[in-house]
């Protein structure tokens, strides 16, 4: 079985959007209504090749693994539902757009291609999220969606990716995604108004010299306010400078060459999968109302 990423939907200019691509996998493990997937990115993801996938099982799970050649892309699992909780309140759809005249990436943008959040992007090609700091907040980032025609699940991984890497600090210090989890509960309304919520979720520590950051991100109906997916990441703070010049966009094997990349865990040992307990404290809560629905995350059919 193949997997190729379209370039329409890279991240940097040679490598997939780490969203779309974890949001890709996750549509080939089908996840049942109290299912998450964890992605997990082990190198860039390549353009336009054709990738070899592997299904399995492990502990019960289904999981997939991902490989260019012999160079391993990405692993995939099931796991179980994520909590709603810690979750702030989400803004209106205005404010969010008052927030996105503020984002950083106007500025400078690490990756300008990115087809979530990019601002080389043209109007219908990317979705081009400008999410911005909310003004007397506690740290949340806010960004104004109104999907497209082909949106998809992969489309709803890429609007919960980057807009949490902003908030994590991607404008002072670049980063990448090392892993996301992440659960979709329906598919927002075709040119709908939708605000992604984003914030951080604190220092993931450090590893050697590697530096993982943790955010998380939910979707939300500007209609109605209901949650329609959320998900938790981990980032990787990389060289930015080094990363572009190690080869590996082009060569998988490149990032596997300690001294490729400044921080050689940066691409190469993108972080463990999530703590599940990071954000499920009840007390971590900003605002118990915040998911009106809180039975939405286990509906009653199957997770779109």
């Amino acid at each position: 079985m193949g997997f190729v990423v379209p370039s329409r939907f890279c991240g940097p200019p040679e490598s997939g959007n780490g969203g779309w691509v974890s949001g890709h996998l996750a549509a080939l493990l089908a996840p049942g209504p109290d299912e998450s997937v964890t992605v997990r990115l082990r190198t860039p993801p390549p353009l336009d090749r054709e990738l070899q996938v592997v299904h399995g099982r492990s502990d019960g799970l289904r999981t997939l693994e991902v490989a260019d050649g012999e160079h391993p892309v990405a692993q995939a699992t099931t796991g179980a539902a994520l909590e709603p909780t810690g979750i702030p309140a989400p803004v209106s759809f205005a404010a969010a757009v008052t927030a996105g005249a503020g984002y950083e990436g106007l500025a400078d943008h690490p990756f300008p291609t990115c087809f979530s959040c990019g601002t080389d992007r043209e109007p219908g090609d990317g979705l081009r999220l400008r999410p911005g700091r909310v003004a007397g907040g506690a740290g949340e980032y806010a960004a104004a969606w109104v999907p497209a025609a082909d949106v998809t699940l992969e489309t709803v991984w890429a609007a919960l990716d980057c807009p949490g890497g902003w908030a994590s600090g991607i404008a002072g210090r670049p980063m990448v995604l090392g892993t996301m989890t992440a659960q979709v509960v329906s598919l927002p309304m075709v040119g709908e108004e939708h605000v992604v919520m984003a914030w951080p979720r604190g220092d993931g520590g450090r590893k050697a010299s590697t530096r993982k950051f943790l955010s998380g991100t939910a979707l939300f109906s500007s209609a109605d306010g209901r949650l329609l997916a959320q998900a938790e990441a981990t980032w990787i703070a990389i060289n930015l400078h080094a990363f572009r010049d190690s080869g590996a966009f082009r060569d998988p094997g490149a990032v596997r060459d300690p001294g490729a990349v400044r921080d050689p865990g940066a691409v190469r040992d993108p972080g463990a999968v999530r703590d599940p307990g990071a954000v499920r404290d009840p007390g971590a809560v900003r605002d118990p109302g915040a998911v009106r629905d809180p039975s939405a995350v286990r509906p009653a059919g199957g997770t779109t």
